[in-house]
């Protein structure tokens, strides 16, 4: 098995993009702390080797993408490859009914999944997303309102939640520290 990966370019900064026959396996921002350490994780998950490229789930992401930040997508539609267990595809999936421009905390999203007692579960499996902006992450804030937990970096996660709250017409208003 392949996968294909490219850089894509953002506002935010280079993105690898990965993907294989069936999908988009991982989009990650390269200055990722963990990035290499996920790819070399994914293809052993895959038992897979990673190769430059592009196949049409890439094409697909680089335009959507480019549609997102020009502020013409709220969802992405491009097939997803997801990797993990169970559990985490289902805290995934959960992910992306967290509508565009809004938050969800923590506790709110362990309570939509019906599973308060795992909620430092569901936030690893946050953190372990390998799909960053399709699968939006960044929109899980602190039950105190703070942001938290965001692998590329708080300053990232705050700039996609300005980004997205514009469009929508609402203005972020976090305790930062």
């Amino acid at each position: 098995m392949t996968i294909h990966v490219k850089h894509i370019q953002t506002p935010l900064g280079s993105m690898y993009g990965g993907a294989d026959d069936q999908g988009i396996c991982f989009i990650e921002f390269i200055d990722h702390i963990k990035a290499d350490a996920g790819l070399a994780r994914l293809c052993k998950e895959l038992n897979a080797a990673i190769l430059p490229g592009e196949n049409e789930h890439l094409l697909k992401l680089e335009v959507e993408l480019q549609e997102y930040f020009g502020k013409k997508r709220t969802a992405f539609s491009v097939p997803l490859h997801l990797t993990g267990t169970d559990f985490q595809k289902t805290v995934w999936k959960g992910l992306m009914e967290i509508p565009y421009g809004k938050t969800w905390t923590y506790k709110q999203q362990a309570i939509r999944l019906g599973n308060l007692p795992a909620i430092r579960a569901i936030a690893a499996s946050n953190g372990q997303n390998k799909h960053a902006i399709v699968i939006p992450c960044h929109r899980v804030i602190g039950s105190n309102g703070k942001l938290t937990g965001y692998a590329a970096g708080l300053s990232k996660k705050e700039w996609l939640l300005k980004f997205e709250m514009d469009k929508v017409g609402q203005t972020l208003e976090l305790p930062f520290e």
